[in-house]
């Protein structure tokens, strides 16, 4: 299961800094070609900035937690009254919200507001050089380090953060070697959002192990990395290339965030 921790300062980030990082042609022939998913909003029809869920596919923390609600477990919301059934199933149940708006709220709200854990290991050699590989390997080009929220979402607790997710939000084809039939509209079975890194290095603490990327086939960080391609492939191969023990210092790097 994808972490939840920071959703509301995601959330926060103005929508006009991810534009800003969008370059779908490639047009400065990097080789990154992130591209910002809009999608609909279910009450108002207008389309927003995709921001959550592994293909970008919800806007706000509210629509993703409704949508976690109708599609895992079957509970219908004001959001998404209508039962998730299958494309082969044509009587799944009867429409209408199930889980009163109000609860619908605190949850959100309580999704909202979970915090992330401060960064550790600052002095550390080994993390501080592994912290300037990942740079030199061109991995912030989409996991993006910092940005600055807004001043006004609703909750107060999350204006105006310098915050450190290490991801741009956008959709990037990661190659065949990550392709999944997972197709939602107008992402493909290779494009994902990027992963924020935050919380990552408390992985084997809170989870009880590790498994990374959409369907937990990496059991290390290492594999992690060694799974990206497409659009990731020229990073990759910079870490691949780096000496055993700078490889681990990537390592050490990833499990102070």
């Amino acid at each position: 299961a994808p972490q939840l921790v920071g959703m509301g300062l995601l959330e926060a980030i103005k929508e006009e800094d991810i534009e800003a990082l969008a370059d779908p042609d490639d047009l400065d022939d990097d080789g990154i070609s992130g591209r910002m998913r809009r999608v609909r909003e279910p009450e108002s029809g207008q389309f927003r900035l995709g921001r959550f869920g592994w293909k970008a596919s919800q806007a706000s923390v509210r629509h993703q937690v409704a949508s976690a609600l109708n599609t895992d477990l079957g509970v219908m919301t004001s959001t998404f009254p209508t039962p998730d059934c299958g494309a082969m199933q044509m009587d799944c149940g009867a429409s209408g919200a199930e889980l009163a708006d109000e609860h619908l709220d605190t949850l959100t709200a309580y999704i909202s507001l979970l915090g992330v854990r401060a960064r550790r290991g600052l002095t550390e050699p080994d993390a501080l050089a592994g912290e300037a590989l990942f740079a030199d390997s061109g991995c912030l080009a989409c996991h993006v380090s910092t940005f600055t929220t807004t001043a006004y979402h609703p909750h107060a607790e999350l204006r105006n953060q310098t915050i450190h997710p290490y991801t741009d939000l956008m959709l990037h084809d990661m190659g065949p070697g990550l392709a999944s039939t997972l197709n939602e509209a107008d992402s493909g079975g290779s494009e994902w959002r990027t992963a924020p890194l935050w919380g990552i290095g408390l992985t084997a603490g809170v989870s009880g192990g590790e498994a990374y990327l959409h369907d937990g086939r990496a059991r290390n960080l290492e594999e992690a990395i060694l799974w990206h391609g497409g659009e990731a492939e020229e990073s990759k191969q910079a870490f691949v290339a780096l000496t055993a023990a700078q490889r681990l210092a990537v390592i050490a790097f990833l499990k102070t965030l």
